[in-house]
Protein backbone atom coordinates (compact mmCIF):
# COMPACT_ATOMS: atom_id res chain seq x y z
CA UNK A 1 0.00 0.00 0.00
CA UNK A 2 1.15 3.53 -0.75
CA UNK A 3 1.46 6.45 1.63
CA UNK A 4 -1.10 9.18 0.99
CA UNK A 5 -1.03 11.97 0.06
CA UNK A 6 1.52 11.58 -2.73
CA UNK A 7 4.82 13.42 -2.48
CA UNK A 8 4.25 14.43 -6.10
CA UNK A 9 0.91 13.70 -7.82
CA UNK A 10 2.44 14.35 -11.27
CA UNK A 11 1.38 16.45 -14.23
CA UNK A 12 -2.00 15.32 -15.60
CA UNK A 13 -2.97 14.93 -19.25
CA UNK A 14 -5.58 17.66 -19.69
CA UNK A 15 -6.35 17.24 -23.38
CA UNK A 16 -9.69 15.50 -22.71
CA UNK A 17 -11.58 13.84 -19.85
CA UNK A 18 -10.74 10.39 -21.25
CA UNK A 19 -7.04 11.23 -21.44
CA UNK A 20 -7.14 12.51 -17.86
CA UNK A 21 -8.72 9.26 -16.63
CA UNK A 22 -6.22 7.27 -18.70
CA UNK A 23 -3.39 9.23 -17.07
CA UNK A 24 -4.76 8.33 -13.64
CA UNK A 25 -4.98 4.68 -14.68
CA UNK A 26 -1.35 4.63 -15.83
CA UNK A 27 -0.26 6.08 -12.50
CA UNK A 28 -1.75 3.12 -10.63
CA UNK A 29 -1.57 0.45 -13.32
CA UNK A 30 -0.05 -2.11 -10.95
CA UNK A 31 -2.88 -1.87 -8.42
CA UNK A 32 -5.50 -1.90 -11.19
CA UNK A 33 -3.91 -5.05 -12.65
CA UNK A 34 -3.76 -6.73 -9.24
CA UNK A 35 -7.37 -5.82 -8.51
CA UNK A 36 -8.49 -7.09 -11.92
CA UNK A 37 -6.69 -10.42 -11.43
CA UNK A 38 -8.16 -10.87 -7.97
CA UNK A 39 -11.59 -9.80 -9.23
CA UNK A 40 -11.36 -12.32 -12.06
CA UNK A 41 -10.44 -15.19 -9.72
CA UNK A 42 -13.18 -14.14 -7.29
CA UNK A 43 -15.90 -13.99 -9.93
CA UNK A 44 -14.80 -17.19 -11.70
CA UNK A 45 -14.91 -19.03 -8.37
CA UNK A 46 -18.52 -17.92 -8.07
CA UNK A 47 -19.26 -18.72 -11.70
CA UNK A 48 -18.16 -22.34 -11.51
CA UNK A 49 -19.93 -22.96 -8.22
CA UNK A 50 -23.29 -23.91 -9.90
CA UNK A 51 -21.43 -26.27 -12.23
CA UNK A 52 -19.68 -27.97 -9.28
CA UNK A 53 -23.00 -28.28 -7.44
CA UNK A 54 -24.56 -29.83 -10.55
CA UNK A 55 -21.73 -32.36 -10.81
CA UNK A 56 -22.21 -33.31 -7.17
CA UNK A 57 -25.93 -33.78 -7.67
CA UNK A 58 -25.29 -36.05 -10.66
CA UNK A 59 -22.94 -38.07 -8.44
CA UNK A 60 -25.64 -38.46 -5.82
CA UNK A 61 -28.23 -39.34 -8.49
CA UNK A 62 -25.96 -42.10 -9.82
CA UNK A 63 -25.38 -43.49 -6.32
CA UNK A 64 -21.61 -42.82 -6.35
CA UNK A 65 -20.88 -41.49 -2.87
CA UNK A 66 -17.15 -41.07 -3.56
CA UNK A 67 -17.79 -38.80 -6.55
CA UNK A 68 -20.31 -36.79 -4.53
CA UNK A 69 -17.84 -36.29 -1.66
CA UNK A 70 -15.10 -35.17 -4.03
CA UNK A 71 -17.41 -32.53 -5.48
CA UNK A 72 -18.38 -31.48 -1.96
CA UNK A 73 -14.67 -30.89 -1.32
CA UNK A 74 -14.42 -28.89 -4.55
CA UNK A 75 -17.40 -26.75 -3.52
CA UNK A 76 -15.82 -26.12 -0.10
CA UNK A 77 -12.54 -25.16 -1.79
CA UNK A 78 -14.34 -22.74 -4.12
CA UNK A 79 -16.04 -21.15 -1.13
CA UNK A 80 -12.70 -20.75 0.64
CA UNK A 81 -11.17 -19.18 -2.48
CA UNK A 82 -14.09 -16.77 -2.74
CA UNK A 83 -13.66 -15.70 0.90
CA UNK A 84 -9.89 -15.21 0.86
CA UNK A 85 -9.59 -13.74 -2.62
CA UNK A 86 -12.68 -11.60 -2.00
CA UNK A 87 -10.97 -9.92 0.96
CA UNK A 88 -7.83 -9.20 -1.06
CA UNK A 89 -9.91 -7.98 -4.03
CA UNK A 90 -11.84 -5.60 -1.82
CA UNK A 91 -8.62 -4.15 -0.40
CA UNK A 92 -7.26 -3.64 -3.92
CA UNK A 93 -10.54 -2.06 -5.05
CA UNK A 94 -10.56 0.38 -2.12
CA UNK A 95 -6.90 1.17 -2.81
CA UNK A 96 -7.79 1.98 -6.41
CA UNK A 97 -10.55 4.28 -5.19
CA UNK A 98 -8.29 6.08 -2.71
CA UNK A 99 -5.28 6.38 -5.03
CA UNK A 100 -7.24 7.92 -7.91
CA UNK A 101 -9.35 10.16 -5.65
CA UNK A 102 -6.34 11.41 -3.67
CA UNK A 103 -4.32 12.05 -6.81
CA UNK A 104 -7.22 14.04 -8.27
CA UNK A 105 -7.63 16.04 -5.05
CA UNK A 106 -3.91 16.80 -4.92
CA UNK A 107 -3.83 17.86 -8.57
CA UNK A 108 -6.78 20.18 -8.03
CA UNK A 109 -5.57 21.69 -4.76
CA UNK A 110 -2.00 22.07 -6.04
CA UNK A 111 -3.27 23.87 -9.13
CA UNK A 112 -5.54 26.11 -7.07
CA UNK A 113 -2.61 27.00 -4.80
CA UNK A 114 -0.26 27.59 -7.75
CA UNK A 115 -2.65 29.89 -9.59
CA UNK A 116 -3.33 31.97 -6.48
CA UNK A 117 -6.31 34.32 -6.85
CA UNK A 118 -7.01 33.26 -10.47
CA UNK A 119 -9.17 30.22 -9.55
CA UNK A 120 -11.51 31.92 -7.01
CA UNK A 121 -11.77 34.90 -9.37
CA UNK A 122 -13.06 32.73 -12.22
CA UNK A 123 -14.82 29.91 -10.35
CA UNK A 124 -17.00 30.08 -7.21
CA UNK A 125 -15.41 28.73 -4.04
CA UNK A 126 -18.18 26.15 -3.72
CA UNK A 127 -17.37 24.83 -7.19
CA UNK A 128 -13.71 24.43 -6.29
CA UNK A 129 -14.58 22.63 -3.05
CA UNK A 130 -17.05 20.34 -4.81
CA UNK A 131 -14.49 19.50 -7.50
CA UNK A 132 -11.90 18.55 -4.88
CA UNK A 133 -14.35 16.42 -2.92
CA UNK A 134 -17.40 15.15 -4.79
CA UNK A 135 -15.90 14.89 -8.28
CA UNK A 136 -12.75 13.21 -6.97
CA UNK A 137 -14.93 10.64 -5.18
CA UNK A 138 -16.87 9.92 -8.40
CA UNK A 139 -13.62 9.31 -10.25
CA UNK A 140 -12.41 7.06 -7.44
CA UNK A 141 -15.65 5.05 -7.60
CA UNK A 142 -15.08 4.32 -11.28
CA UNK A 143 -11.64 2.89 -10.52
CA UNK A 144 -13.07 0.84 -7.66
CA UNK A 145 -15.54 -0.92 -9.99
CA UNK A 146 -12.83 -1.91 -12.49
CA UNK A 147 -11.82 -5.05 -10.58
CA UNK A 148 -15.42 -6.30 -10.41
CA UNK A 149 -16.01 -5.39 -14.04
CA UNK A 150 -12.96 -7.40 -15.12
CA UNK A 151 -14.29 -10.34 -13.10
CA UNK A 152 -17.73 -9.90 -14.66
CA UNK A 153 -16.31 -10.18 -18.19
CA UNK A 154 -14.19 -13.23 -17.29
CA UNK A 155 -17.08 -14.97 -15.53
CA UNK A 156 -19.34 -14.40 -18.54
CA UNK A 157 -16.77 -16.05 -20.75
CA UNK A 158 -16.38 -19.01 -18.37
CA UNK A 159 -20.14 -19.44 -18.05
CA UNK A 160 -20.54 -19.25 -21.82
CA UNK A 161 -17.94 -21.99 -22.32
CA UNK A 162 -19.56 -24.23 -19.72
CA UNK A 163 -23.04 -23.69 -21.13
CA UNK A 164 -21.90 -24.18 -24.73
CA UNK A 165 -20.21 -27.40 -23.72
CA UNK A 166 -23.38 -28.52 -22.02
CA UNK A 167 -25.78 -27.32 -24.73
CA UNK A 168 -25.25 -25.24 -27.86
CA UNK A 169 -28.75 -23.65 -27.74
CA UNK A 170 -28.27 -22.53 -24.16
CA UNK A 171 -24.79 -21.26 -24.98
CA UNK A 172 -26.13 -19.21 -27.88
CA UNK A 173 -28.74 -17.68 -25.60
CA UNK A 174 -25.97 -16.54 -23.27
CA UNK A 175 -23.73 -15.26 -26.08
CA UNK A 176 -26.53 -13.36 -27.80
CA UNK A 177 -28.29 -12.22 -24.63
CA UNK A 178 -25.30 -10.43 -23.12
CA UNK A 179 -24.81 -7.94 -26.01
CA UNK A 180 -28.56 -7.34 -26.09
CA UNK A 181 -28.55 -6.51 -22.40
CA UNK A 182 -25.73 -4.00 -22.85
CA UNK A 183 -27.41 -2.52 -25.94
CA UNK A 184 -30.63 -2.06 -23.97
CA UNK A 185 -28.85 0.06 -21.39
CA UNK A 186 -26.78 2.23 -23.76
CA UNK A 187 -29.55 4.66 -24.91
CA UNK A 188 -30.13 5.75 -21.32
CA UNK A 189 -26.51 6.66 -20.61
CA UNK A 190 -26.41 9.92 -22.61
CA UNK A 191 -29.43 11.58 -20.92
CA UNK A 192 -28.17 10.23 -17.61
CA UNK A 193 -24.80 11.92 -18.16
CA UNK A 194 -26.47 15.19 -19.19
CA UNK A 195 -28.74 15.26 -16.13
CA UNK A 196 -25.83 14.40 -13.86
CA UNK A 197 -23.99 17.43 -15.22
CA UNK A 198 -27.02 19.69 -14.74
CA UNK A 199 -27.58 18.48 -11.19
CA UNK A 200 -23.89 18.85 -10.39
CA UNK A 201 -23.77 22.42 -11.70
CA UNK A 202 -26.90 23.39 -9.76
CA UNK A 203 -25.44 21.90 -6.57
CA UNK A 204 -22.16 23.76 -7.09
CA UNK A 205 -23.98 27.08 -7.43
CA UNK A 206 -26.01 26.35 -4.31
CA UNK A 207 -22.85 25.49 -2.36
CA UNK A 208 -21.17 28.69 -3.55
CA UNK A 209 -24.19 30.79 -2.52
CA UNK A 210 -24.27 29.11 0.89
CA UNK A 211 -20.56 29.71 1.47
CA UNK A 212 -20.86 33.37 0.47
CA UNK A 213 -23.92 33.86 2.68
CA UNK A 214 -22.23 32.30 5.73
CA UNK A 215 -19.08 34.37 5.16
CA UNK A 216 -21.12 37.58 5.03
CA UNK A 217 -23.74 36.69 7.64
CA UNK A 218 -22.69 39.42 10.05
CA UNK A 219 -22.96 42.05 7.33
CA UNK A 220 -26.35 40.70 6.19
CA UNK A 221 -27.70 40.95 9.72
CA UNK A 222 -26.43 44.49 9.97
CA UNK A 223 -28.33 45.65 6.89
CA UNK A 224 -31.35 43.40 7.37
CA UNK A 225 -30.65 41.37 4.23
CA UNK A 226 -31.11 37.90 5.71
CA UNK A 227 -34.57 37.42 4.23
CA UNK A 228 -33.35 38.39 0.75
CA UNK A 229 -30.57 35.84 0.75
CA UNK A 230 -32.85 33.24 2.34
CA UNK A 231 -35.17 33.69 -0.63
CA UNK A 232 -32.27 33.29 -3.06
CA UNK A 233 -31.08 30.17 -1.26
CA UNK A 234 -34.58 28.72 -1.31
CA UNK A 235 -34.84 29.38 -5.05
CA UNK A 236 -31.48 27.73 -5.72
CA UNK A 237 -32.44 24.78 -3.49
CA UNK A 238 -35.60 24.27 -5.55
CA UNK A 239 -33.50 24.14 -8.72
CA UNK A 240 -31.19 21.56 -7.16
CA UNK A 241 -34.17 19.49 -6.05
CA UNK A 242 -35.72 19.67 -9.52
CA UNK A 243 -32.44 18.64 -11.16
CA UNK A 244 -32.08 15.85 -8.61
CA UNK A 245 -35.59 14.57 -9.32
CA UNK A 246 -34.87 14.46 -13.05
CA UNK A 247 -31.62 12.63 -12.42
CA UNK A 248 -33.34 10.22 -10.02
CA UNK A 249 -35.99 9.44 -12.63
CA UNK A 250 -33.39 8.54 -15.23
CA UNK A 251 -31.39 6.60 -12.66
CA UNK A 252 -34.50 4.69 -11.57
CA UNK A 253 -35.28 3.87 -15.19
CA UNK A 254 -31.77 2.49 -15.59
CA UNK A 255 -32.13 0.45 -12.41
CA UNK A 256 -35.51 -0.91 -13.51
CA UNK A 257 -34.14 -1.94 -16.90
CA UNK A 258 -31.20 -3.60 -15.20
CA UNK A 259 -33.71 -5.74 -13.28
CA UNK A 260 -36.14 -6.32 -16.15
CA UNK A 261 -33.69 -7.37 -18.86
CA UNK A 262 -31.76 -9.88 -16.72
CA UNK A 263 -35.11 -11.18 -15.50
CA UNK A 264 -36.28 -11.86 -19.05
CA UNK A 265 -32.94 -13.45 -19.77
CA UNK A 266 -33.25 -15.75 -16.74
CA UNK A 267 -36.77 -16.82 -17.65
CA UNK A 268 -35.75 -17.67 -21.22
CA UNK A 269 -32.67 -19.58 -20.11
CA UNK A 270 -34.57 -21.54 -17.45
CA UNK A 271 -37.46 -22.40 -19.78
CA UNK A 272 -35.18 -23.75 -22.49
CA UNK A 273 -33.09 -25.68 -19.95
CA UNK A 274 -36.17 -27.29 -18.35
CA UNK A 275 -37.46 -28.51 -21.72
CA UNK A 276 -34.06 -30.01 -22.50
CA UNK A 277 -34.10 -31.95 -19.23
CA UNK A 278 -37.54 -33.30 -20.08
CA UNK A 279 -36.44 -34.59 -23.48
CA UNK A 280 -33.21 -36.05 -22.03
CA UNK A 281 -30.76 -33.68 -23.72
CA UNK A 282 -29.10 -32.76 -20.41
CA UNK A 283 -28.86 -34.41 -16.98
CA UNK A 284 -30.68 -33.21 -13.82
CA UNK A 285 -27.44 -31.86 -12.38
CA UNK A 286 -27.02 -29.71 -15.47
CA UNK A 287 -30.53 -28.31 -14.92
CA UNK A 288 -29.61 -27.31 -11.37
CA UNK A 289 -26.44 -25.75 -12.73
CA UNK A 290 -28.50 -23.80 -15.27
CA UNK A 291 -30.65 -22.41 -12.48
CA UNK A 292 -27.50 -21.40 -10.65
CA UNK A 293 -26.04 -19.83 -13.77
CA UNK A 294 -29.28 -17.98 -14.38
CA UNK A 295 -29.15 -16.38 -10.93
CA UNK A 296 -25.40 -15.81 -11.04
CA UNK A 297 -25.57 -13.97 -14.37
CA UNK A 298 -27.52 -11.19 -12.66
CA UNK A 299 -24.31 -10.20 -10.84
CA UNK A 300 -22.08 -9.58 -13.88
CA UNK A 301 -24.97 -7.96 -15.77
CA UNK A 302 -25.54 -5.51 -12.94
CA UNK A 303 -21.80 -4.98 -12.60
CA UNK A 304 -21.63 -4.10 -16.30
CA UNK A 305 -24.49 -1.64 -15.83
CA UNK A 306 -22.80 -0.15 -12.76
CA UNK A 307 -19.57 0.22 -14.71
CA UNK A 308 -21.40 2.08 -17.46
CA UNK A 309 -23.05 4.34 -14.90
CA UNK A 310 -19.92 5.19 -12.91
CA UNK A 311 -17.89 5.63 -16.10
CA UNK A 312 -20.39 8.20 -17.36
CA UNK A 313 -20.30 9.97 -14.01
CA UNK A 314 -16.49 9.86 -13.95
CA UNK A 315 -16.37 11.48 -17.41
CA UNK A 316 -18.56 14.33 -16.13
CA UNK A 317 -16.37 14.68 -13.03
CA UNK A 318 -13.19 14.64 -15.13
CA UNK A 319 -14.58 17.38 -17.35
CA UNK A 320 -15.21 19.54 -14.28
CA UNK A 321 -11.69 18.86 -13.02
CA UNK A 322 -10.31 19.92 -16.41
CA UNK A 323 -12.41 23.10 -16.32
CA UNK A 324 -10.60 24.05 -13.14
CA UNK A 325 -7.18 22.98 -14.44
CA UNK A 326 -7.68 25.14 -17.53
CA UNK A 327 -7.62 28.25 -15.34
CA UNK A 328 -4.07 29.52 -15.49
CA UNK A 329 -2.44 31.87 -13.04
CA UNK A 330 -2.49 35.53 -13.96
CA UNK A 331 1.18 36.01 -13.15
CA UNK A 332 3.61 33.94 -15.21
CA UNK A 333 7.28 33.31 -14.59
CA UNK A 334 9.42 35.58 -16.73
CA UNK A 335 12.51 33.37 -16.88
CA UNK A 336 14.14 30.08 -15.98
CA UNK A 337 13.73 29.25 -12.34
CA UNK A 338 16.99 29.70 -10.51
CA UNK A 339 18.12 27.48 -7.70
CA UNK A 340 18.38 29.24 -4.40
CA UNK A 341 17.73 28.85 -0.71
CA UNK A 342 14.08 28.32 0.10
CA UNK A 343 14.32 30.26 3.35
CA UNK A 344 14.87 33.60 1.65
CA UNK A 345 18.57 34.00 2.42
CA UNK A 346 20.61 36.03 0.02
CA UNK A 347 23.15 34.99 -2.55
CA UNK A 348 24.92 36.62 -5.47
CA UNK A 349 22.63 38.62 -7.72
CA UNK A 350 20.87 41.97 -8.02
CA UNK A 351 19.93 44.06 -5.02
CA UNK A 352 16.27 43.13 -4.71
CA UNK A 353 15.61 46.07 -2.43
CA UNK A 354 16.33 48.54 -5.23
CA UNK A 355 12.83 48.66 -6.74
CA UNK A 356 11.55 51.26 -9.18
CA UNK A 357 7.93 51.63 -10.26
CA UNK A 358 7.94 53.27 -13.69
CA UNK A 359 4.17 53.80 -13.59
CA UNK A 360 4.15 55.99 -10.48
CA UNK A 361 7.75 57.17 -10.31
CA UNK A 362 8.39 55.36 -7.00
CA UNK A 363 12.01 54.51 -6.16
CA UNK A 364 12.68 52.32 -3.13
CA UNK A 365 16.06 52.74 -1.49
CA UNK A 366 17.53 49.39 -0.31
CA UNK A 367 17.68 48.81 3.44
CA UNK A 368 15.17 51.51 4.32
CA UNK A 369 11.68 51.54 5.78
CA UNK A 370 9.59 53.22 3.11
CA UNK A 371 5.91 54.00 3.60
CA UNK A 372 3.35 54.80 0.92
CA UNK A 373 0.46 57.21 1.45
CA UNK A 374 -2.36 58.33 -0.84
CA UNK A 375 -5.81 59.80 -0.29
CA UNK A 376 -7.21 56.51 -1.63
CA UNK A 377 -5.85 53.48 0.30
CA UNK A 378 -6.74 51.15 -2.57
CA UNK A 379 -4.16 52.96 -4.73
CA UNK A 380 -1.24 52.24 -2.39
CA UNK A 381 -2.51 48.66 -2.08
CA UNK A 382 -2.31 48.37 -5.87
CA UNK A 383 1.26 49.71 -5.78
CA UNK A 384 2.08 47.01 -3.21
CA UNK A 385 0.60 44.38 -5.54
CA UNK A 386 2.86 45.59 -8.34
CA UNK A 387 5.94 45.60 -6.13
CA UNK A 388 5.14 42.01 -5.14
CA UNK A 389 4.25 40.98 -8.71
CA UNK A 390 0.74 39.90 -7.79
CA UNK A 391 -0.65 41.32 -11.04
CA UNK A 392 0.11 40.25 -14.64
CA UNK A 393 1.99 43.43 -15.60
CA UNK A 394 3.82 45.34 -12.89
CA UNK A 395 5.90 48.08 -14.52
CA UNK A 396 8.41 47.53 -11.68
CA UNK A 397 12.13 47.03 -12.22
CA UNK A 398 14.91 45.64 -10.01
CA UNK A 399 18.12 47.57 -10.69
CA UNK A 400 16.77 48.40 -14.14
CA UNK A 401 15.67 44.85 -14.96
CA UNK A 402 11.88 44.40 -15.35
CA UNK A 403 10.42 42.40 -12.50
CA UNK A 404 8.16 40.58 -14.98
CA UNK A 405 11.21 39.03 -16.65
CA UNK A 406 12.69 37.52 -13.48
CA UNK A 407 12.03 33.94 -12.34
CA UNK A 408 8.81 33.93 -10.34
CA UNK A 409 9.94 31.34 -7.78
CA UNK A 410 13.07 33.31 -6.94
CA UNK A 411 11.09 36.55 -6.76
CA UNK A 412 8.65 34.95 -4.32
CA UNK A 413 11.60 34.07 -2.08
CA UNK A 414 13.00 37.59 -2.20
CA UNK A 415 9.86 39.74 -2.04
CA UNK A 416 6.96 38.91 0.25
CA UNK A 417 3.65 40.79 0.35
CA UNK A 418 1.45 40.58 3.44
CA UNK A 419 -2.23 41.22 2.72
CA UNK A 420 -4.45 43.31 5.03
CA UNK A 421 -6.83 40.36 5.44
CA UNK A 422 -4.68 37.49 6.76
CA UNK A 423 -5.49 33.90 5.80
CA UNK A 424 -5.01 31.45 8.67
CA UNK A 425 -5.61 27.73 8.34
CA UNK A 426 -6.64 25.08 10.83
CA UNK A 427 -3.66 23.85 12.85
CA UNK A 428 -1.40 24.89 15.67
CA UNK A 429 -0.09 28.39 16.16
CA UNK A 430 3.34 26.99 15.40
CA UNK A 431 2.31 25.77 11.93
CA UNK A 432 0.52 29.07 11.29
CA UNK A 433 3.80 30.90 11.89
CA UNK A 434 6.13 28.34 10.32
CA UNK A 435 4.28 26.00 7.93
CA UNK A 436 7.48 24.20 6.85
CA UNK A 437 8.83 23.72 10.39
CA UNK A 438 12.21 25.32 9.65
CA UNK A 439 12.57 27.57 12.71
CA UNK A 440 12.99 27.01 16.43
CA UNK A 441 10.74 28.28 19.21
CA UNK A 442 13.01 31.25 19.96
CA UNK A 443 12.66 32.56 16.40
CA UNK A 444 8.88 32.16 16.45
CA UNK A 445 8.55 33.79 19.85
CA UNK A 446 10.75 36.71 18.75
CA UNK A 447 8.63 37.26 15.63
CA UNK A 448 5.48 37.30 17.77
CA UNK A 449 7.12 39.79 20.13
CA UNK A 450 7.99 42.11 17.23
CA UNK A 451 4.36 41.89 16.11
CA UNK A 452 3.32 42.70 19.71
CA UNK A 453 1.74 39.26 20.00
CA UNK A 454 3.05 38.32 23.45
CA UNK A 455 -0.49 38.45 24.80
CA UNK A 456 -1.54 35.83 22.25
CA UNK A 457 0.89 33.31 23.72
CA UNK A 458 -0.23 34.22 27.24
CA UNK A 459 -3.92 33.63 26.50
CA UNK A 460 -3.39 30.31 24.70
CA UNK A 461 -3.15 27.37 27.08
CA UNK A 462 -0.63 25.34 25.05
CA UNK A 463 1.41 28.25 23.72
CA UNK A 464 2.82 27.63 20.24
CA UNK A 465 1.13 24.22 20.19
CA UNK A 466 -2.35 25.68 20.75
CA UNK A 467 -4.86 24.95 18.02
CA UNK A 468 -5.90 27.81 15.74
CA UNK A 469 -9.31 27.20 14.19
CA UNK A 470 -10.10 27.63 10.50
CA UNK A 471 -9.61 31.25 9.35
CA UNK A 472 -8.39 32.04 12.88
CA UNK A 473 -11.93 32.14 14.28
CA UNK A 474 -10.60 31.50 17.79
CA UNK A 475 -8.59 34.75 17.60
CA UNK A 476 -9.73 38.36 17.47
CA UNK A 477 -9.25 40.47 14.36
CA UNK A 478 -6.23 42.21 15.84
CA UNK A 479 -4.69 38.91 16.95
CA UNK A 480 -5.13 37.43 13.48
CA UNK A 481 -3.43 40.45 11.96
CA UNK A 482 -0.51 40.20 14.36
CA UNK A 483 -0.09 36.46 13.74
CA UNK A 484 0.00 37.15 10.00
CA UNK A 485 2.63 39.87 10.54
CA UNK A 486 4.71 37.52 12.69
CA UNK A 487 4.47 34.88 9.97
CA UNK A 488 6.14 37.11 7.36
CA UNK A 489 8.69 38.29 9.91
CA UNK A 490 9.70 34.66 10.50
CA UNK A 491 10.39 34.30 6.79
CA UNK A 492 12.62 37.43 6.97
CA UNK A 493 12.62 38.23 3.23
CA UNK A 494 14.96 40.71 1.58
CA UNK A 495 11.96 42.89 0.70
CA UNK A 496 8.85 42.93 2.89
CA UNK A 497 5.76 44.70 1.55
CA UNK A 498 2.99 45.32 4.09
CA UNK A 499 -0.53 46.56 3.38
CA UNK A 500 -2.23 48.23 6.34
CA UNK A 501 -0.42 45.97 8.83
CA UNK A 502 -1.91 47.64 11.94
CA UNK A 503 -5.44 48.51 10.84
CA UNK A 504 -7.07 46.15 13.38
CA UNK A 505 -5.09 47.02 16.52
CA UNK A 506 -5.35 49.81 19.09
CA UNK A 507 -3.04 52.82 19.17
CA UNK A 508 -0.86 51.50 22.02
CA UNK A 509 -0.25 48.19 20.22
CA UNK A 510 0.29 50.00 16.94
CA UNK A 511 2.99 52.20 18.42
CA UNK A 512 4.74 49.16 19.86
CA UNK A 513 4.60 47.32 16.52
CA UNK A 514 5.96 50.33 14.62
CA UNK A 515 9.01 50.69 16.87
CA UNK A 516 9.78 46.99 17.05
CA UNK A 517 9.29 46.53 13.31
CA UNK A 518 11.80 49.26 12.54
CA UNK A 519 14.36 47.65 14.85
CA UNK A 520 13.75 44.08 13.61
CA UNK A 521 13.97 45.05 9.93
CA UNK A 522 17.08 47.20 10.24
CA UNK A 523 19.21 46.74 7.14
CA UNK A 524 16.35 45.09 5.24
CA UNK A 525 14.00 46.78 2.79
CA UNK A 526 10.50 47.28 4.16
CA UNK A 527 7.66 48.95 2.28
CA UNK A 528 4.33 49.63 4.00
CA UNK A 529 1.12 51.03 2.56
CA UNK A 530 -0.42 52.86 5.49
CA UNK A 531 -1.78 56.25 6.59
CA UNK A 532 -1.22 55.64 10.30
CA UNK A 533 0.74 58.51 11.92
CA UNK A 534 2.26 56.08 14.43
CA UNK A 535 3.65 53.92 11.65
CA UNK A 536 4.68 56.88 9.48
CA UNK A 537 6.66 58.39 12.35
CA UNK A 538 9.02 55.38 12.21
CA UNK A 539 9.62 55.56 8.45
CA UNK A 540 12.94 56.49 6.90
CA UNK A 541 11.11 57.74 3.81
CA UNK A 542 7.44 58.55 3.28
CA UNK A 543 6.14 58.73 -0.29
CA UNK A 544 3.03 60.81 -0.97
CA UNK A 545 1.05 60.05 -4.14
CA UNK A 546 -1.29 62.40 -5.97
CA UNK A 547 -3.19 61.49 -9.14
CA UNK A 548 -1.32 58.19 -9.41
CA UNK A 549 2.17 59.74 -9.28
CA UNK A 550 4.77 60.48 -6.63
CA UNK A 551 4.05 64.02 -5.47
CA UNK A 552 6.47 64.34 -2.55
CA UNK A 553 8.97 62.35 -0.52
CA UNK A 554 10.55 62.94 2.85
CA UNK A 555 10.13 62.08 6.48
CA UNK A 556 6.73 62.18 8.17
CA UNK A 557 7.55 65.46 9.90
CA UNK A 558 8.77 67.08 6.68
CA UNK A 559 5.65 66.14 4.73
CA UNK A 560 3.38 67.36 7.52
CA UNK A 561 4.99 70.79 7.14
CA UNK A 562 5.27 70.96 3.34
CA UNK A 563 2.35 68.92 1.90
CA UNK A 564 -1.11 70.14 3.03
CA UNK A 565 -2.96 67.31 1.26
CA UNK A 566 -0.72 64.77 2.98
CA UNK A 567 -1.33 66.44 6.33
CA UNK A 568 -5.09 66.35 5.85
CA UNK A 569 -5.03 62.67 4.75
CA UNK A 570 -2.95 61.59 7.73
CA UNK A 571 -4.37 63.83 10.49
CA UNK A 572 -7.67 64.99 8.97
CA UNK A 573 -6.65 68.52 9.99
CA UNK A 574 -6.19 71.54 7.74
CA UNK A 575 -3.44 73.08 9.85
CA UNK A 576 -0.51 71.39 11.46
CA UNK A 577 0.64 72.74 14.77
Amino acid sequence: MRTLPYADPGNPDTRSPLRFLTWLARKQLGVITLGSILGTIWMIAQAVMPWAIGQGIDGIASGDTGVAMRWVAVIAGLGLVQALVGIARHRAAVANWLYSAFRTIQVVTRHAARTGPAVPAKMPTGEVAATASSDAAHIGHAFEVISRFAGAIASYIVVSIIVLTTSVPLGLIVLIGVPLLVAGVTPILRPLQRRQRQQREALGKLTALGADTVAGLRVLRGIGGESVFLGRYTERSAKVRSAGNRLAGTHSLLGGIMVLLPGIFLVLLTWVGARMVLDGSIRPGALVAMYGFAFFLVIPVRTAGEMAFVAARAMVAARRVLNLLEIDRDVRSGGAEADGPADGSTDAGPDWGRLADTETGLDVTPGTMTMLVADDPSFTASVADRLGRLVPETGVAVEGRPLDELPLAEMRRRIVVSDPEPALFTGTLRTSLDPHGRHDDATLTHALSVASGDDILETLRDGLDSVVEERGRSLSGGQRQRVALARVLVKDPEVLVLVEPTSAVDAHTEAAIAGRLREARAGRTTVAATASPLMLAQADVVVWFTNGKVAATGTHEELLRTAPDYRWTVTREEEYV
